[in-house]
């Protein structure tokens, strides 16, 4: 017919699926392992534009202030009845909604105005820990990864 599937498809499939998955491990652990504020300002080292990298810690460090607001203004409508019928569901998102917008415009202002008293030239400095690299545990690493492109490597030359 016009589609059928391949003879190889399940096999492609499963390379993919692997693959895949490799890379989304990859990055969940350096996710969980690399503490964000001490990655984005050593990214100005790497050659990063520090306005940028500026940006991006604050809006980091404000995302999670704005989701707290957003839950505590939740369980608020929730202990008011707030979600009892549809209509007040929908009130009620449309408050949390408008709060959460004016709490976090008027903490963006009282950051500003704080950045400005305290002499705000363009750039944060924050103070970052100086990272100490362990010998043994990048050579535990190194040698892990060479086996791993051995045992990959050996797997391909047995494909056919």
């Amino acid at each position: 017919g016009f589609v059928s599937p391949a003879p190889e498809g399940p096999l492609r499939a499963g390379e993919l699926l692997l693959r895949t998955s490799a890379a989304s491990l990859g990055v969940l652990l350096f996710a969980f392992t690399t503490p964000m504020s001490d990655l984005l300002p050593r990214l100005v080292r790497a050659g990063v534009p520090a306005p940028l990298v500026d940006v991006a810690l604050v809006m980091y460090r404000m995302s999670f202030l704005l989701l707290d607001s957003v839950r505590r203004i939740g369980q608020a409508q929730a202990a008011r009845l707030g979600h009892t019928t549809r209509a007040a569901s929908w009130r009620s998102l449309g408050g949390l909604g408008a709060t959460a917008f004016v709490r976090s415009f008027d903490r963006a202002v009282r950051l500003q105005a704080g950045l400005a008293g305290r002499g705000y030239d363009g750039t944060l400095r924050v103070l970052v820990p100086e990272a100490r690299v362990s010998v043994r545990f990048t050579a535990v690493s190194l040698l892990l990864l060479a086996a791993l492109a051995a045992v990959a490597l050996f797997l391909e030359s047995r494909m056919p």
